[in-house]
């Protein structure tokens, strides 16, 4: 299952609107090619993750002005009445190329291409930047997380901190396309069929007369699915009393799945429960950790010798803190079968419809990445755009979210080393076919 709402065409900035009424006045109204790509690295990252193309497909396929929407413009006076009139027949009639979602890329490669009548192309570019990117910069950080918690589970736990309800579901999604085990997220559970996951919070403690009493009232409710928090006064002793309740699960059949830190010294106090729980013969109970973890959190904490089995992720994967944002674009590279490029320095574009190819080194890990034209073949590559719409429809049903999963987890494992390090920036080689280079230049 999916969610779809329906964002309308005024889901835009004003100046897309005003440029297509002057397009409309103008009578420019060729195809045009429009390139999506990141132009730089957030800081520290060496790749990124593509995603929110599902959304995307789903939203041009229903394109439309309505008729409020029509009335909103027309009360604003900006827009002349033979531009309002045309309005109600434009529906995205053209082509995407796109990288499937779960794609590893790297900046100056596209993302996607749209082809389409000029003010239909010219329309979408706040909507995909927003989507695309967003999305992108999600997957992309808890991508980094899961090489950080070299096989330990993770769990989604933004949901609170996320910016929106959009936000929270697109994170939650995201997330999990990137490796994470589950969510906190009961929506997105529904929606997406993620695994949703909590234990409880401290006002559960302190709602009762005591810890024991908590623990105890949580166990006899959920005798199969409880994890205690246990550092709402002291943690040393929370968890004496979670192996107390503990053992008193296993005496009627059941078994405590694990224990909650969400404060102090994360790395001396796991390995302290730990001992409390093994001394207690509940091995298999394991140590959970949450509070302001993201990769560099993870990584120092295990790096330290930290006894944590999963970790909680929340608020700095989340909003992606240490980079909010990504220089994602969407620029015009072809009108009307000329190749259009941009020469502003510091943000040149590459004229044409372009396609990227990637080479696979002899032990099958990633070598380099070609970008070329469409129409172009590099021996021994692989093309990575696919057209996935054409007149305006999908070409075929998007693949679950699992699949898109699977491929993530396929594509991590074949990313070298150097590029996966969390803390040293390191170049993936990414080049231009010589084809190219020469149509730059014409």
């Amino acid at each position: 299952m999916t969610i779809f709402r329906r964002y309308g065409p005024l889901f835009t900035d004003l100046y897309e609107i005003t440029m297509a009424a002057s397009y409309w006045t103008h009578r420019l109204d060729a195809e045009a090619t429009f390139s999506l790509f990141v132009r730089n690295y957030p800081p520290k990252r060496n790749f990124l993750v593509a995603a929110g193309l599902e959304d995307v497909l789903n939203q041009l396929e229903q394109f439309r002005f309505a008729e409020d929407e029509i009335q909103y413009l027309k009360a604003s006076g900006l827009f002349p009445d033979d531009f309002l009139a045309c309005l109600p027949g434009i529906r995205f009639s053209g082509e995407v190329y796109a990288l499937p979602e779960g794609t590893i890329f790297f900046p100056g490669e596209p993302v996607l291409e749209v082809t389409a009548p000029l003010i239909e192309a010219q329309l979408l570019e706040t909507f995909l930047l927003n989507t695309i990117g967003f999305s992108s910069l999600i997957a992309s950080k808890a991508a980094r997380c899961m090489i950080a918690a070299g096989g330990r589970a993770l769990i989604d736990f933004s949901l609170r901190r996320t910016q929106g309800l959009d936000a929270g579901l697109h994170v939650a999604r995201s997330m999990y396309l990137a490796g994470f085990a589950a969510t906190s997220n009961v929506l997105a559970g529904k929606i997406y069929g993620i695994a949703v996951s909590g234990t409880m919070a401290h006002s559960y403690v302190t709602a009762f007369n005591s810890e024991l009493e908590a623990f105890s009232a949580y166990a006899e409710q959920f005798p199969d699915q409880s994890v205690f928090l246990i550092d709402t006064f002291d943690t040393l002793q929370g968890a004496r009393y979670a192996a107390e309740v503990g053992r008193q699960m296993q005496e009627k059949g059941h078994a405590l799945i694990g224990v909650r830190l969400d404060s102090g010294d994360m790395t001396a106090l796991s390995k302290k429960v730990r001992k409390i729980l093994d001394d207690a013969g509940l091995s298999q109970v394991k140590v959970f950790a949450s509070g302001g973890f993201d990769e560099y959190k993870i990584a120092g904490a295990l790096s330290d010798g930290a006894c944590i089995d999963a970790f909680g992720v929340g608020t700095k994967v989340g909003v992606s803190a240490d980079a909010p944002y990504v220089d994602i674009v969407y620029k015009m590279v072809q009108f009307n079968d000329r190749k259009v490029r941009k020469l502003s320095p510091g943000k040149a574009t590459l004229a044409g419809q372009k396609q990227v190819f990637r080479r696979l080194d002899p032990q099958g890990r990633l070598q380099e990445d070609v970008i070329a034209l469409r129409d172009e073949d590099i021996k021994g590559a692989t093309p990575l755009l696919e057209k996935v719409m054409e007149g305006g429809r999908c070409l075929k049903p998007h693949p679950s979210l699992e699949a898109i999963r699977e491929k993530f987890s396929r594509e991590l494992s074949i990313l070298p080393e150097d590029i996966k390090s969390i803390n040293d920036h390191h170049i993936y080689p990414v080049h231009l076919s010589g084809r190219l280079q020469k149509a730059q230049e014409s």
